[in-house]
C-alpha cells in the first residue's frame, strides 16, 4: 500500500482507536476493581461490627485474630467463637448493613454444633420482594465451632449496576468509534471511486485525442485541396468539421486539466509574463473564435510583469473572457482593470451579461457546476472552466472570487500576491 498522507492519517487514526479502546477497557477494569474492593470493605466492616456487638452482649473479650473469611465473591464465613442467638444476629446484620449503606439482598445460615449442620436463617430482601432462597449454598467448616455464613446472591449484578455511568461512557465511545470507522470506510470507498474516475477520464481523453488529431490533420489537408476550395458547399462543410473538431479538442483539454489537478500531476513552470501582452493575445483569440461583435477594453494602471506559469495563466485569462462572452448576449462588453492594494495586484474582469443569482454565486467555481438558465442548452461547456481557473490560482497561491455588478453582469477578480509581480 502506498504510504501517502491519506494512508498515514488512517493509520494514525487506527492506532488512536486501539489506544482509546485499551485505555477505556483499562479504566473500566480499574473502576470494577475499585467498586469490588469498596463493596468488600463495607461487608467486612459491617460483619466485624456484628461480631463486636455479639461479644459485647456476651460480655466477652474480643479476640485479636481475624474472624471474617471470604470463601468466594458472594460468600463470607464469620467465626464468632461464642454463643449467639439467631434473632439477634439477623437484627444486627440488618442494622450494620444499613449503616454502611450496603443495599444488597442477603441470606444467612448458622452452624448448629448439636446437629453438626448448617441451619438456614432467612433471606433478607432490600425491596421487600420474596426471592428463592438457597439452603444448599451453605457448607460446613470443620475448623470452626461457633460461626455463621452470609451469602449475597446478587452481588455480581450490583457491581455492574454501580458502574452504569462507565457503561454509558463506554457505549458512547464505541458508538463514536463505529461512526469513525464507518466514515473511514466510506472515505476509502469514495477514494477508490475517485481513482477509478480519474483513470477513466485520463484514458478516455487520451483515446479521444489520438483519432481527433488525425481528423484535424486530414481535415486541414483536405481543406487546401483544389476540389474543396472550388466547391463552396464542400468548403463550408469542411470548415464545420475543423471548427467542431477544435471545439471538441478544447473540451478534452479542459477535462484533462481537471483530471491532472485532482491527481496533482501539474508542475508549474513559472516565468516572467507580461500581463498586457498576454491579455492582447487572449483578446485576439476570443475575437476570432466568436462570430459576433465583441468589445474588450483593457485598462491597466501600468505594465505588469508577473511570475506565473504562462501556459496556465493564459488558460485562466482565456476561460474568464470566454465565459464573459458566452453569457453576455449579442454585444458583449468586457472591461479589464488593474488595481494595486495592500495585498498586491487585483485584476478585475467585468462583463455586461445576465449576472448570476445570489444563491448560485458561491458555487460558480465548483467543478461541473452550471447556473440554471433557460438558454443553458444553447451555451456549450461542462462547467469546468471556472473550476480550472480556481485550481490554477490555488497553485499560484492567489485568490479568485466573483461578484455581481450593480447594474448587470458579473466581475471575476484575481488577487495576485505582492511578491509575484513587479
Amino acid at each position: 500500500m502506498k504510504f501517502n498522507r491519506f494512508n498515514t492519517v488512517i493509520f494514525i487514526g487506527f492506532l488512536a482507536i486501539v489506544g482509546v479502546i485499551i485505555m477505556q477497557l483499562f479504566l473500566l477494569n480499574q473502576a470494577y476493581i475499585f467498586e469490588k474492593k469498596d463493596m468488600e470493605d463495607k461487608i467486612h466492616f459491617a460483619l466485624q461490627d456484628v461480631v463486636e456487638k455479639i461479644y459485647r452482649d456476651n460480655k466477652s473479650e474480643l479476640p485479636i485474630t481475624n474472624q471474617i473469611k471470604k470463601v468466594s465473591e458472594n460468600y463470607f464465613i464469620v467465626n464468632v467463637n461464642d454463643v449467639f442467638e439467631n434473632r439477634i444476629l439477623e437484627q444486627y446484620l440488618k442494622l450494620e448493613f444499613e449503616k454502611v449503606k450496603l443495599e444488597l439482598d442477603f441470606e444467612y445460615a448458622i452452624y448448629d454444633c448439636s446437629s453438626d449442620e448448617m441451619v438456614y436463617g432467612n433471606y433478607i430482601s432490600i425491596n421487600g420482594k420474596s426471592e428463592k432462597f438457597c439452603e444448599d449454598c451453605f457448607s460446613k467448616n470443620s475448623d470452626l465451632t461457633y460461626y455463621f455464613a452470609v451469602r449475597f446472591p446478587h452481588i455480581e449484578q450490583t457491581y455492574f449496576k454501580s458502574l452504569s455511568q462507565y457503561w454509558i461512557f463506554t457505549g458512547v465511545l464505541f458508538l463514536v468509534l463505529i461512526i469513525y470507522v464507518y466514515s473511514v470506510f466510506l472515505m476509502l470507498q469514495q477514494k477508490r471511486y475517485t481513482d477509478l474516475q480519474k483513470d477513466f477520464i485520463n484514458n478516455m481523453t487520451h483515446e479521444f485525442k489520438t483519432p481527433l488529431a488525425s481528423i484535424l490533420i486530414a481535415s486541414n489537408y483536405a481543406n487546401t485541396q483544389k476540389e474543396i476550395v472550388d466547391n463552396p458547399r464542400l468548403s463550408k462543410y469542411m470548415q464545420i468539421i475543423i471548427n467542431q473538431s477544435n471545439k471538441l479538442n478544447q473540451h478534452i483539454e479542459k477535462i484533462l486539466y481537471v483530471a491532472k489537478t485532482e491527481s496533482k500531476q501539474i508542475v508549474l513552470d513559472k516565468t516572467k509574463v507580461d500581463v498586457k501582452v498576454l491579455l492582447e493575445l487572449v483578446k485576439e483569440n476570443i475575437v476570432l473564435k466568436h462570430q459576433k461583435e465583441i468589445k474588450i477594453d483593457i485598462q491597466l494602471e501600468r505594465d505588469y510583469i508577473i511570475q506565473a506559469d504562462e501556459f496556465h495563466f493564459y488558460n485562466v485569462l482565456y476561460n474568464i473572457m470566454d465565459n464573459a462572452v458566452k453569457y453576455s448576449g449579442l454585444n458583449p462588453i468586457i472591461q479589464i482593470q488593474s488595481k494595486e492594494n495592500e495585498k498586491g495586484l487585483l485584476l478585475k474582469f467585468s462583463d455586461n451579461g445576465v449576472g448570476i443569482p445570489a444563491n448560485d454565486l458561491p458555487f460558480v467555481f465548483d467543478k461541473f457546476f452550471r447556473v440554471a438558465r433557460e438558454d443553458s442548452k444553447d451555451i456549450e461547456g461542462f462547467g469546468i472552466g471556472l473550476s480550472y481557473v480556481k485550481r490554477v490560482c490555488e497553485w499560484h497561491k492567489w485568490k479568485v472570487f466573483a461578484t455581481n455588478n450593480e447594474d448587470k453582469g458579473i466581475t471575476i477578480s484575481i488577487q495576485i500576491n505582492k511578491n509575484d509581480y513587479e
